[in-house]
């Protein structure tokens, strides 16, 4: 057990004083006589007790409330954490060419954004002892979630992500150096950037090789990877009637970039062009990048300070009832 806040405690140290002090100016007569004999007749009644308890729950209540202050936490045991030193930022094309549907779950249709979000939180969640951040882009690119280890925090970030955010392209070299600028002044044993596209540079103005030469001279290994069948993909449109439909169009990813990304900064490339290969290709990162842990141990603690306010409440509310009605005192 411990305090947050145990400066609070030497308050108490004032309560004796304070007690001591108004015992000496003592309590306001409720009569007032011009002589004792007209009260003779009533020297043997003996003194209520009111006039001791209720004091001293009124000064029992201030005492709880003071410890209150100071935050009393009882421990909960010793977790283990561990921080890995790896850190990892995914850039996540959003272009509206992630909408076209050649993946397939179940015998279900699944987009290739819908896909890529799910391999990615499953990937997250084997690796908690990461820092991993998250850049979207399209025709250019902002940071959809901050290096964290608060994975919980992380992957609602991933679930809000959606088309259409910002406006349509493929900024490859920007969504790459958005996500240099996230680890680039970081100490770690390893920094990672895992791209995943499904075209070709068309918007930014930092062309792919640029920042893959940045990311070269940070020591930052990028893994990327081309989401998409080969030859051609159906992408959804809805019709007149509201039904919804598909029209075939080609696959345009820049391979050959995207390799050249990689090898300069000692990464791999991958194509993804379906559901069991883009598993895979996670699967397989997470293999590569493992490295010796380091274990943290800190405590877990539980606030107690609302065990002590509430019997506070209850002494001075009682305190007030009693005083106005077993024990009240005449005016």
């Amino acid at each position: 057990m411990r305090f947050a806040h145990p400066w609070f405690l030497l308050l108490l140290g004032l309560l004796p004083l304070g007690a001591w002090l108004k015992g000496r100016r003592g309590q306001q007569a409720a009569f007032l006589y011009s002589s004792v004999r007209l009260v003779h007749g009533i020297l043997g009644i003996t003194r209520s007790s009111a006039g001791a308890v209720l004091p001293q729950m009124r000064w029992l209540a201030l005492a709880l409330f003071i410890v209150a202050l100071a935050r009393p936490q009882a421990g909960e045991g010793e977790l283990k954490h561990k921080a890995s030193g790896i850190d990892i930022v995914v850039a996540l094309d959003l272009s509206g060419t992630m909408a076209s549907e050649d993946f397939e779950v179940n015998g279900q249709r699944v987009s290739r954004l819908e896909m890529a979000k799910e391999v990615l939180a499953q990937f997250i969640g084997r690796r908690s002892g990461d820092r991993i951040g998250l850049v979207a882009f399209a025709g250019r690119a902002y940071i959809a979630g901050p290096l964290t280890l608060d994975h919980e925090f992380l992957l609602q970030n991933l679930e809000r992500l959606n088309l259409g955010t910002v406006e349509d392209g493929t900024a490859i070299g920007s969504g790459l150096t958005a996500a240099l600028n996230r680890v680039r002044d970081l100490k770690s044993k390893s920094k990672i950037v895992i791209l995943m596209t499904d075209g070709q540079n068309n918007a930014g103005k930092v062309p792919p090789l640029t920042a893959a030469e940045a990311a070269q001279a940070l020591k930052v290994k990028v893994y990327t990877i081309g989401v998409g069948t080969r030859g051609q993909a159906p992408m959804p449109y809805r019709d007149v009637f509201g039904v919804k439909r598909y029209a075939l169009q080609p696959v345009d990813i820049d391979e050959e970039t995207l390799k050249k990304i990689a090898d300069m900064t000692s990464g791999k490339y991958y194509r993804a062009d379906s559901s069991a290969t883009l598993r895979n290709i996670y699967a397989e990162i997470d293999q590569l990048e493992k490295t010796e842990v380091e274990v943290k141990k800190y405590q877990q603690y539980r606030e107690l300070f609302p065990w002590l306010v509430l019997p506070g409440l209850t002494l001075l509310l009682l305190e007030v009832i009693l005083s106005h009605t077993v024990w009240r005192k005449l005016p």
